[in-house]
């Protein structure tokens, strides 16, 4: 079964044209299912980027994914056309009192903030909370994920001395997790930040579980029960070129910045970067994706209950 997108929506056209089953609204209604509800909480800047990132993931699944795409009430984004955010997105607010199977939490470039300095915070807390009725699971990536496992554990993340930048390999920590069915021993995972979470602070929550995580640059994948979610700190939703776009920016804008590891041919900016991490991140999502249909109330309004 495919995802179901408005037909404008630039992530239609996008998948069409790389073969993922993408269907309207008035296709899907001729469909005698109830498809799953996922929201997307959008915090990125390049909104129409990281909507086909993640479509594409959970859009390859066989079941028929509704996504909803979701921001912040108050935050004005100055990076994404105003039409296209009237168009597509609703505000928290209005969408607070509607149910979903999933939502994904995204990352956020404010990682120099402190948490309550975030303009946002605020609403953000409320919509963790409100995740705790209104929906079945839920999926934090990056900073997402550290405001989810901080708000929930009071788990701090802590300043880097030089960005973790690149494609590091993580061991497969829990073979047995239904999340990492179908995963390899190890996996390559590109990273992107200047924050990590410390993996002594993780293990003393006996709640959360680590399932995947770098000697190099520490937890990346943490479920936690209690809370019916996930928190990754990396980017398997990355494609090929997001680490050299950023990369290119820094260089052209004069930042310092390393050459990403372990992603360009030889290590070398000149040549192409090559994607290694692909099936392992359709494996997570679609993992992520089955975990929910098997679980969740066929009922809506019992979600949360």
């Amino acid at each position: 079964m495919p995802i179901k997108l408005p037909s404008d929506l630039p992530a239609y056209s996008v998948l069409t044209r790389e073969g993922v089953m993408v269907v309207d609204e008035e296709q899907a209604a001729r469909q005698d299912i109830r498809p799953l509800r996922i929201a997307l909480l959008n915090l990125m800047p390049k909104k129409i980027q990281t909507e086909n990132q993640f479509a594409r993931l959970i859009g390859a699944t066989p079941l028929q994914i509704e996504l909803s795409l979701v921001r912040m009430s108050e935050h004005q984004t100055k990076n994404t056309a105003a039409e296209h955010m009237e168009s597509f997105y609703r505000p928290f607010q209005e969408v607070k009192d509607e149910k979903f199977d999933g939502l994904i939490i995204t990352g956020a470039p404010i990682e120099h903030l402190s948490f309550t300095d975030v303009t946002y915070w605020e609403e953000l807390r409320e919509v963790m909370d409100w995740t705790q009725s209104n929906v079945h699971s839920t999926f934090g990536v990056c900073w997402g994920g550290m405001a989810m496992i901080n708000h929930f554990h009071g788990i701090e993340k802590h300043m880097l001395a030089a960005k973790a930048f690149g494609c590091f390999r993580h061991r497969n920590l829990d073979a047995s997790s239904p999340y990492l069915r179908g995963f390899s021993d190890d996996c390559v995972i590109p990273v992107s930040r200047w924050t990590e979470m410390r993996q002594a602070e993780i293990d003393a929550v006996p709640a959360l579980r680590t399932l995947l995580g770098s000697d190099e640059v520490g937890p990346c994948l943490v479920e936690d029960r209690d809370h019916r979610a996930l928190y990754i700190f990396n980017h398997f939703e990355y494609d090929r070129d997001t680490l050299k776009q950023e990369y290119d920016r820094d260089v052209e804008s004069g930042t310092p910045i390393n050459v990403p590891a372990n992603y360009y041919t030889d290590d070398d900016p000149a040549k192409p970067p090559l994607n290694r991490w692909r099936s392992h991140a359709h494996l997570l999502y679609g993992n992520w994706i089955n975990e929910i249909y098997q679980s969740t109330p066929y009922e809506l309004e019992s979600i949360g209950t």
